[in-house]
């Protein structure tokens, strides 16, 4: 491995000209490709194998031409204090934006208030329902400009009129803290290296392999149903990555001109060792994220291959790309320990007198208290995971939106007029095709809905044409997001499996709220496996990388520790709502039902990162000779300074994304940025060596027969040693 990338550093070094051509080309064809490319449209959600999922088809079967997939608007209206929504004014004005709102050309139907009684019963709140042809997404500018100008009108009458759905759903912005996020790893690259190109080369890199990624999603995306969150997370994980795997292979390439190196070779042992790392880092998170196909949910897993995809493009950029834009840049890019004017220091260290540096003296700390430091870090991770006992899971609605959406306010006056629980309608499909009497059947349904608890209506069975199947609407009396709610969803399922034993007719439970519960069933169900899995395959590649057993058991369950203390920070602001403010969430509520599983995949393979940059430089004293505790302090001599830039620059990425709309993004923004501070800074800084200090020798032991089975991959680079040692005594040979 290291002699290849050695040779591929060395080759991308000399035709330096040809490979950034290369990259160049890349992004520029994705990026015509992505303007040529139709729009996309959201994605479909669809979560196979769950009862909610087989209630929408039957639907689409049964009931044809209903749009059962299009978008949806309720137009609320709220009469001004004193008045009623019945009285002759504001019923004609209701009336009047009924009629507006038919007229448009993917407007399916619109329901009457007042035909389908749908004003509160103190008379002070009606509602219109809008259903169109096409999603939200798909809906033309004209049509949403109508539904605006509609509600504006019935305003300048003097009513209050708020939009709730998905018809009004809009691509969702990361905000100028995105752009900080960026000016932040800048500034950490510039203080790192002491100069604005060696400081330039990793972001450069990293922007250009984020652009080519997400250039190619966007391309992509109508073909493959990609949804604009897919490469929103792309380009977060890629832009981390992109940094940092740059940021290894230019620290090691300025380390080995120190030694005295020429820049080609230097450019080829820092790609050959620093390279290996950046490959088996990569290869863990693009496990981690591929894995993510195992849960069956085609959203989750089309996220997962398009980010694997961008880091993938990382790795290879990172090969390639920057030993070629360091043979561009010459002795602008100088050795370690030499600093540019930029600083003010043009004196290399070594004509000063020796001082440890930070990491030295850390790692000399850990190794003299190694019990303390270890109880403190795990007792601390400790501390921050107990949140994560009382995590609620839930996907977000109209509830969790700003207070200064529409959205958001139409939802809170449906709650006000009709209660909490018709904002989360349960849709319960009753398949009678089998029954002998499809009316009797839809009547006893619905006399079993209504004799469960916390049901406030049962609408009367709606059967189809052919008679054979019908929709029966039940309004909760609690939020959908409530346990209640959760309840009320499993008591229908269960009254449907007596009933069909009795008739033969099938009871469906579907809607939002329906789905939302199955996939947050259908993610507890999958994360065990899902954890077996990708830890599984990642320790055994970290078996072949440290060629020890402890060493990745160790990695395992320090990560284990890091994202649960990072879950427990997740509940402690989204769910419980602390320093809310300062994080921008408005509402608390439910933690995102994917954010548990899709932490694992992500954090597992950026812990794996850390661990295969830092643990790798202790591996390689070691195999050269020093004692266990002296490699650790080795070790961090080297990659201390380096992986805590790459996890600062981590957190500045992922932090940047808070700033988001999208409920979601900002979730995930937060979750990967203190995911990151925890495994960097608490578990690899301080309870990996304070561990390996322990095992001393342990650490790294591996049996006889699984040494002689395992393939040698040298991330070390032995090889390469070995190469530049009989190099050096041909030239002594020569000499003579």
């Amino acid at each position: 491995m290291a002699t290849f990338l050695y040779r591929l550093g060395r080759l991308s070094f000399r035709r330096r000209h040809v490979v950034a051509l290369i990259w160049v080309a890349l992004l520029t064809l994705a990026g015509v490709g992505a303007a040529s490319a139709p729009t996309a449209g959201n994605s479909s959600f669809s979560i196979p194998g769950t009862e909610a999922q087989k209630a929408f088809d039957l639907l689409e079967q049964r009931f044809p031409g209903t749009s059962a997939d299009g978008a949806t608007a309720r137009v609320v209206f709220k009469a001004p204090d004193g008045q009623k929504m019945t009285d002759p004014g504001n019923k004609a004005t209701v009336q009047d934006t009924v009629k507006d709102l038919s007229d448009g050309s993917e407007v399916v139907r619109v329901t009457d208030p007042y035909r389908a009684k749908a004003v509160s019963k103190d008379g002070t709140i009606a509602y219109a329902q809008v259903s169109y042809k096409v999603s939200g997404m798909e809906l033309d500018d004209a049509a949403k400009d109508a539904l605006e100008d509609s509600a504006r009108d019935a305003r300048e009458a003097g009513l209050t009129v708020e939009i709730g759905g998905d018809a009004l759903q809009a691509v969702p912005h990361t905000g100028s803290s995105e752009v900080i996020g960026i000016a932040v790893a800048a500034v950490v690259l510039v203080i790192t290296f002491g100069s604005l190109v060696a400081a330039g080369l990793p972001l450069l890199t990293a922007l250009i392999g984020v652009g080519i990624g997400v250039s190619a999603i966007t391309g992509l995306a109508s073909a493959l149903d990609l949804g604009t969150t897919t490469s929103t997370l792309a380009m977060m994980i890629g832009l981390a990555v992109g940094i940092d795997y740059a940021l290894f292979i230019v620290s090691r390439y300025r380390a080995e001109l120190a030694e005295g190196r020429e820049r080609e070779e230097a450019a080829g042992r820092a790609v050959g060792t620093a390279g290996s790392a950046v490959v088996f880092a990569g290869l863990t998170v693009v496990i981690a994220l591929v894995g993510l196909s195992v849960v069956n949910i085609p959203m989750l897993t089309k996220m997962g291959i398009a980010a694997a995809g961008t880091v993938a493009i990382a790795v290879l950029i990172a090969l390639t790309m920057v030993p070629a834009l360091l043979g561009h840049a010459g002795r602008k890019v100088k050795p370690m320990g030499e600093k540019g004017k930029l600083l003010g220091r043009a004196k290399k260290e070594q004509d000063r007198p020796a001082k440890p540096n930070l990491g030295t003296r850390w790692a000399s700390f850990v190794v003299r208290r190694p019990v303390a430091v270890l109880l403190l870090g795990v007792i601390g991770l400790g501390a921050a995971a107990v949140p994560a006992t009382s995590l609620e899971l839930g996907l977000p609605d109209d509830g969790s939106q700003p207070t200064s959406t529409t959205q958001r306010r139409a939802y809170d006056l449906l709650s006000e007029g009709f209660g909490p629980g018709f904002n989360g309608p349960l849709m319960v499909v009753v398949d009678a095709k089998d029954s002998d009497d499809p009316k009797a059947v839809f009547a006893k349904t619905g006399d079993e809905i209504k004799g469960l608890k916390d049901v406030v209506t049962v609408t009367p069975a709606q059967p189809n044409k052919a008679g054979d199947t019908a929709t029966i609407t039940v309004i909760p009396g609690s939020k959908p997001s409530s346990v209640t709610t959760e309840n009320l969803v499993h008591g229908i399922r269960d009254a449907g499996t007596d009933i069909k034993a009795d008739t033969d007719a099938g009871v469906l439970v579907t809607g939002s709220t329906a789905m939302n519960i199955d996939v947050s069933e259908k993610l507890n169900d999958a994360l065990v496996p899902y954890l077996v899995l990708v830890v599984g395959l990642a320790f055994l590649l970290l078996i072949v990388v440290f060629r020890s057993i402890l060493v990745p058991l160790k990695a395992a369950l320090g990560f284990l520790l890091s994202v649960m203390a990072a879950l427990g920070a997740v509940v402690a602001v989204f769910q419980w709502g602390w320093l809310s403010d300062l994080m921008g969430v408005e509402q608390t509520g439910p933690v995102m039902s994917m954010m548990p599983i899709f932490m694992v995949g992500v954090v597992f393979g950026l812990a794996m990162d850390y661990e295969v940059f830092l643990v790798t430089r202790m591996r390689e004293a070691y195999v050269h000779g020093e004692k266990p505790a002296q490699a650790v302090v080795t070790g961090f001599r080297h990659g201390a300074r380096v992986v805590t830039a790459a996890a600062v620059i981590m957190m500045a990425v992922f932090a940047g994304f808070i700033g988001s709309s999208e409920s979601m993004v900002k979730m995930i923004g937060f979750g990967l940025a203190i995911a990151v501070f925890f495994d960097a800074f608490i578990v690899r800084m301080a309870i990996v060596p304070a561990v390996l200090a322990l095992l001393g020798r342990k650490a790294w032991w591996l049996p006889r027969w699984l040494d002689r089975a395992l393939p040698n991959v040298d991330v070390e680079g032995e090889g390469l040693r070995t190469r530049t040692d009989r190099d050096d005594e041909n030239r002594e040979l020569v000499r003579a």
